[in-house]
């Protein structure tokens, strides 16, 4: 007599739905293309790196998922429901937060106030409501003690913290508030090997939290520490899409350098010598 227990085995596994999922969405300007056919996958607990030199599409992409513009063409699905974002706001509604390049921070503001900025809760009633200072100190200090960020006066302007620790501040207030997608622009391009190395351990934590993680980056060794996807964008097109089990950091970075025009360039360097 037989048992389920080989057909149950055989069984593959059910596919997770995507937290974000882009399938050939192409984004156009006039007569100008942004993008054409990307596609990628956002998953819970997951980083997916998006890798490309300057003018590669990574802006584009990133304002697709921030909600600032909608796609032309393809889909845009989140948590399996296909949708066009119509603005960030609605992006944020629907769990998807995105950290640019200049964070968005006010450098002469305390730690706290920027933690809160656009969100400020208030006490009392009407017409004495006022902001909840001391809720907003507290809640600062602990949610950046949960991320293992040890700041030690939530009182002093943002703008006197390094850039390492900005990132980690905009990290920390996107997780708080109910954050499951994090998009990050480049948050390593201007900063040291030490300070990057910070911030990529705050990445990590995110993924450890659950959330899905986009990173956008041009540092293939950067991206390779902590990802678990990698898309190449290359000219507004895909020019590759790996798993981390898929792909070695040297073939990565052969790729991202240019892979085939690089050897051609190469040979022909080579030859005028």
């Amino acid at each position: 007599m037989t048992t389920d227990a080989n057909t149950t085995a055989g069984r593959a596994a059910p596919e997770r739905t995507a937290l974000v999922e882009l399938d050939d969405v192409s984004k156009y300007y006039g007569n100008i293309r942004a993008l054409e056919g990307v596609s990628l996958e956002v998953h819970a607990g997951e980083i997916t790196c998006v890798l490309g030199d300057n003018g590669a599409g990574k802006s584009t992409l990133i304002k697709i998922i921030a909600g600032r513009h909608q796609h032309d063409a393809g889909t845009l699905r989140i948590e399996g429901e296909e949708t066009r974002l119509g603005s960030p706001r609605e992006a944020l509604d629907r769990g998807i937060a995105t950290v640019y390049q200049d964070l968005a921070v006010v450098p002469l503001m305390p730690v706290w106030r920027n933690f809160f900025l656009g969100s400020e809760p208030r006490k009392g009633v009407a017409p004495f409501r006022r902001l909840d200072v001391e809720h907003m100190r507290r809640t600062t200090h602990a949610e950046l003690l949960r991320m293992g960020i040890d700041l030690r006066d939530v009182d002093q302007p943002i703008g006197t913290l390094s850039g390492g620790e900005r990132q980690c501040v905009a990290i920390a207030r996107a997780v708080h508030f109910g954050a499951k997608v994090l998009v990050l622009d480049e948050p390593t391009a201007a900063l040291g090997v030490k300070q990057s190395g910070v911030v990529l351990k705050y990445v990590a934590a995110a993924r450890d939290a659950g959330l899905g993680v986009v990173l956008i980056t041009h540092n293939p060794h950067h991206a390779y520490l902590v990802g678990d996807r990698f898309v190449l964008l290359k000219r507004g097109t895909m020019s590759g899409s790996h798993t981390r089990d898929g792909i070695t950091l040297d073939e990565l970075t052969r790729q991202m350098a240019g892979g085939s025009e690089l050897d051609d360039l190469r040979h022909e360097l080579e030859r005028g010598a």
